[in-house]
């Protein structure tokens, strides 16, 4: 597979614009910072309360931004064009990604400065937060191949913002209903495992785990992105 770092910018120069443009899409990256503030303000110091509002990013933010942006794209009739363009399918799922992946790592790092959390070790963290991104995003492609529009991509969008990020939460009502045990292994609830387990002493597993799991989400969502996009080719 050919990449062209052109196309790739020319790409990634092409949602930025959109993205600028699109003032109901680009508010959406203010709604986890002014909750990140209130959380501080009311005093929260357990590492649960801390990345609420950071798995809240990668849902309102990364996949939703991604899903909108897509969208947008089909519903202007210009991705069919790309598609048949002499972009490859590389230069063209990392040029409708990169714009999103960059913007997820700056509103991620201002929410945890918001938010006052203090990683126990900042660069593992940091390795599960940019594979939580890379995953967010490929939920977002999913959502927005499928979407007709902006306003369709928004409805479509709305089972990844309502259940992802709160794993962790529905991980506390397992205890009642014995069927929410799978939330265990959402993405969100590992990032939180793996964030608690740094807090203290931890094993070699208790971080590959959490990690490997969130890799495994995003390779197969990927897989499913680059199928669908490749029907939609010859759709």
């Amino acid at each position: 597979m050919n990449i062209s770092m052109t196309r790739i910018q020319a790409i990634f120069m092409k949602d930025y614009k959109e993205f600028s443009r699109n003032y109901a899409v680009s508010l959406m990256a203010l709604m986890p910072l002014i909750m990140a503030i209130l959380y501080n303000q009311t005093g929260a110091n357990t590492i649960s309360m801390y990345f609420l509002p950071i798995n809240m990013v990668f849902s309102i933010v990364t996949a939703y931004v991604q899903c909108c942006l897509i969208a947008e794209e089909k519903e202007k009739n210009t991705l069919r064009g790309l598609m048949l363009s002499p972009a490859s399918l590389g230069d063209i799922l990392i040029g409708k990604s990169l714009f999103v992946f960059i913007l997820t790592l700056v509103v991620v790092a201002t929410t945890i400065l918001f938010v006052g959390y203090e990683p126990a070790n900042l660069f593992i963290i940091a390795i599960a937060l940019v594979f939580s991104a890379v995953f967010y995003i490929a939920m977002g492609t999913v959502c927005g191949l499928f979407a007709k529009s902006i306003m369709e991509g928004s409805i479509i969008i709305l089972p990844v913002i309502f259940i992802f990020p709160f794993g962790p939460l529905f991980q506390g009502l397992s205890e009642a209903f014995p069927v929410l045990k799978v939330a265990e292994w959402l993405p969100s609830s590992q990032l939180v495992l793996l964030a608690e387990a740094l807090e203290g002493t931890y094993t070699t597993m208790d971080i590959i785990v959490p990690i490997a799991t969130i890799i495994v989400w995003s390779l197969v969502t990927w897989i499913v992105a680059g199928f669908i996009y490749k029907k939609r080719m010859v759709d």
